[in-house]
């Protein structure tokens, strides 16, 4: 034991989660390592620093089931750093690890016959959850003991999360421990708090779990968050989608006495990718090279202002364009914005997303209708065309339009059919 302060500490551990190796944002090769750069700079400062008894890693540590080499030395670099320092990894799988449904074997599990990390998974008993201690010869198990913390695992529930609490709730309560802290990693949304348009884990239910447990580790919203200094979210290390710049992410370090009280601060000063983001009403321009002035002025504004250091790097700039334009698309100076904006602002990448109406809508603009309400007239239609889809004409469109919306903001494919699937059983049950 050590103290903190006047208080005698059990344990210090850090909590992570979405880590999301291997992640490419906008085909750049080097956001890559901005992943990879985020992760060690935490595992650093957060574990090796502050000497931490263990790290707990709750989902989504590969951004992709199939891992390429590069990736997998990232993990490996990053793993093995902790482990020549005696930190122990306990992971869980999130929708990102999960291993193919022909194959009994993901990377977390061979890192885990690799001795990197300790791989949590309940496993099924005549169709019941039930968990089985850490075995160190075949390296499987639902829970492990590291000092005075019983830590258990979780699957991926996704959508079947609120139906997985009462199952955890009995095995978890099987498996107690007399004056131990109980931790349960758990990935999966919850509700109020989630980033996705998709059913998400009850606070009524998540709370059920306070009977058995004393530390609830999140991961898969990528946002921080935390409920009655109990159930904790660190959000991910690194923004996978540039619609995630604002939200607060980074990791938990918690320290627990020996009342079993907890002490968890959320920690974020790691390296970490700059976002700027940017938008445009074009509708007052007459001319595209007044737009393009605009723009650039704006960049040129916002550059000076930011703060310049060898130390920071290179930001990735997204400008959007709204509004109505006075003259084609094609006249848009597209190529020149992306040029000089990321000369002007020192970039590593600029993205130009053109959401304006050009002038072959205006139509649209004469009816008083708005662009999302044409968006939604035009799919209605087509999908009432479907005989087969007639009867769940809303549901079906919400699903394109929402899928759509997704896509464009960058979400996983996993993430678009999970809200897809959602969403039309959503309908169904409704009709």
């Amino acid at each position: 034991m050590t103290v903190s302060g006047d208080r005698l500490l059990t344990m210090k551990f850090l909590h992570i989660a979405d880590v999301h190796l291997g992640c490419t944002r906008y085909h750049l090769e080097e956001s890559q390592r901005d992943f990879f750069d985020a992760w060690i700079d935490v595992l650093q400062k957060y574990a090796i620093d502050e000497k931490v008894d263990f790290v707990i890693m709750c989902g989504d540590f590969f951004h992709k089931r199939t891992v390429p080499p590069e990736t997998m030395n990232y993990a490996f670099a990053g793993l093995s750093l902790l482990r020549d320092k005696g930190i122990p990894v306990v992971s869980i799988e999130g929708n990102h690890d999960q291993k193919h449904t022909d194959s009994e074997y993901s990377w977390l599990r061979s890192l885990a016959n690799w001795n990197l990390l300790y791989l949590l998974e309940p496993y099924k008993k005549e169709g019941k959850l039930s968990y089985r201690p850490w075995d160190a010869e075949t390296n499987e198990g639902g829970f492990i003991d590291i000092g005075n913390a019983r830590i258990f695992g979780s699957d991926w529930y996704g959508a079947s999360a609120n139906q997985a609490i009462p199952g955890l709730i009995e095995s978890v309560t099987e498996n107690q421990r007399n004056g131990a802290f109980h931790i349960l990693m758990l990935h999966t949304d919850v509700e109020g708090h989630q980033t996705h348009p998709i059913p998400a884990l009850t606070v009524e239910n998540l709370k059920k779990l306070k009977a058995v447990t004393q530390y609830v580790g999140l991961g898969h919203t990528h946002k921080c968050y935390e409920i009655d200094n109990w159930a904790f979210n660190p959000g991910s290390l690194e923004v996978t989608s540039i619609s995630e710049y604002e939200e607060v992410r980074g990791a938990w370090l918690v320290e627990v006495d020996d009342e079993l009280n907890v002490d968890a601060k959320h920690v974020k000063d790691y390296v970490q990718r700059p976002f700027f983001r940017m938008s445009i009403d074009v509708t007052p321009f007459s001319e595209p090279k007044e737009i393009t002035e605009r723009i650039l002025k704006q960049v040129e504004e916002h550059s000076a202002e930011a703060r310049k250091s060898d130390d920071v790097p290179k930001k990735i700039v997204e400008i959007t364009l709204r509004g109505h334009l006075g003259f084609p698309n094609s006249s848009l100076e597209l190529d020149k914005i992306r040029k000089e904006a990321r000369k002007t602002a020192d970039a590593l990448h600029i993205r130009v997303k053109n959401h304006s109406v050009p002038i072959e809508y205006g139509q649209v603009e004469q009816t008083g209708e708005s662009r999302e309400e044409l968006e939604r007239r035009v799919i209605e239609r087509s999908v009432a065309q479907d005989k087969r889809f007639r009867k769940n004409l809303t549901g079906v469109t919400d699903a394109v339009i929402g899928s759509k919306r997704m896509a464009l903001t960058d979400e996983s494919p996993e993430k678009i059919a999970d809200f897809i699937s959602a969403k039309l059983d959503g309908e169904e049950e409704a009709a």
